[in-house]
C-alpha cells in the first residue's frame, strides 16, 4: 500500500469551497473569487480599481 495522497494537499480544508466569477464595474473585465475570499479588498487586475465583490451579480 502507498501513502501518496490522492488528493492534493489542504483538500480537506478548501474542500467547501465555491468559485464565483464577477465583472469589475468599471471596465467589466472578469475576475474569479473563491467564497472565502469575499471579505478581502481586491482589485481589478486589468484596470487597478478596488471591486466589491458583494456588489456582483450571479450571471447564470
Amino acid at each position: 500500500m502507498s501513502n501518496t495522497p490522492q488528493h492534493c494537499p489542504g483538500f480537506e480544508a478548501n474542500k467547501d469551497l465555491k468559485s464565483f466569477t464577477c465583472k469589475c464595474p468599471e471596465c467589466g473585465e472578469e475576475m474569479e473569487i473563491f467564497s472565502d475570499e469575499f471579505d478581502k479588498p481586491r482589485t481589478c487586475k486589468k484596470c487597478n480599481k478596488p471591486v466589491d465583490f458583494t456588489q456582483c451579480k450571479a450571471d447564470f
